[in-house]
């Protein structure tokens, strides 16, 4: 099952991507994230791990999968039964940034996980994407 939001920022591919990958701030203009630790410091690279609370979702560890530096990045939480798989992505637009974000429950448990928590996940991703944009756009 996929979930997925799109957003136009009004700020550079560069900017947006700042915002973006530097996953530790996410809970300054975001309200889904309570914390992020990453394992190790540093900018993400694939194999970066962190722990990331959200409100009303049990703390799980990301894993990056995927990466391109400035473009976008992939990352997977495992849990029993279920992969959880989140991308993010960052293109330039004529009028700034587009930017993507999508969610993929898989495995035995995914599909009733995503049953269980779809208008979660679909509310958490509008709002990462609204502040995403607020933040991008600020001077």
């Amino acid at each position: 099952m996929r979930f997925e939001s799109a957003i136009r920022i009004a700020a550079s591919p560069q900017r947006v991507w700042e915002v973006f990958s530097d996953v530790e701030r996410w809970p300054e203009w975001t309200e889904t994230v309570t914390s992020v630790e990453l394992a190790e410091p540093g900018p993400l690279k694939v194999g970066s791990r962190a722990k990331i609370r959200q409100p009303r979702l049990l703390t799980a560890l990301w894993e990056v999968t995927e990466l391109v530096e400035g473009e976008y990045f992939v990352w997977a939480s495992r849990s029993p039964g279920v992969r959880v798989t989140g991308g993010h992505w960052v293109e330039a637009a004529p009028d700034g940034t587009l930017c993507r974000s999508t969610i993929d429950q898989e495995g035995l448990l995914g599909p009733l996980m995503a049953r269980l928590t779809g208008k979660l996940t679909t509310r958490y991703l509008a709002l990462e994407a609204e502040g995403l944009k607020a933040r991008s756009e600020q001077r």
